[in-house]
């Protein structure tokens, strides 16, 4: 089964890594995507399973304030967070964890290899080695990444997770490069 020409290789990356415009107003680095790690992932015939960005689903194009772009970034994505750890928004970033969670599940069983999950660092939804707190970035994870893994752990799946920062172009390529086995 699926023996026709699909490279059976997939990657989860964080949504606004091929969409920046659903990212909070202000902090776009690029017009559409970051296309130097989304050549990457495409010259290496990954397949991507977009994660839904949770900011967007949650709070809103304008995350709840038409405002934010004038308050200074670890300002902004520190009530971002805020915001996201409401139990209610709680409540709906595991129904999204939950969804992704079915496809890495999906394409495991016919033996698909999901190499591994690309979030954005310093991200206060979305990052991975680093998040925002309290108005600086620090070490930790996003609100979404925490709940993703924790769900991920409850169904016994391990997925390798790095952060990339679209303003560091050539860490970052290095970065994935290293998550999907490619010689840095």
């Amino acid at each position: 089964m699926f023996n026709d020409n699909r490279s059976k290789k997939l990657i989860v990356v964080a949504h606004c890594l091929v969409n920046q415009n659903s990212i909070s107003d202000g902090t776009a680095d690029f017009p559409s995507q970051f296309q130097e790690v989304i050549e990457l992932l495409m010259e290496n015939k990954l397949g991507i399973i977009q994660l839904p960005c949770p900011e967007l689903s949650c709070l809103g194009l304008d995350r709840g304030d038409k405002v934010g772009a004038m308050r200074d970034l670890l300002s902004e994505n520190t009530r971002i967070r805020n915001l996201l750890e409401e139990p209610q928004n709680i409540a709906r970033l595991r129904a999204k964890a939950d969804d992704v969670i079915e496809q890495i599940e999906e394409y495991q069983r016919y033996g698909f290899e999901v190499f591994g999950l690309i979030g954005i660092n310093r991200s206060p939804s979305c990052g991975i080695e680093t998040t925002t707190k309290s108005a600086q970035e620090e070490p930790g994870q996003g609100v979404f990444i925490t709940v993703l893994e924790e769900r991920l752990h409850h169904k016994g799946i391990t997925l390798k997770m790095i952060g990339v920062k679209t303003s560091q172009v050539a860490e970052s390529v290095a970065r994935v490069k290293k998550l999907i086995q490619i010689p840095v």
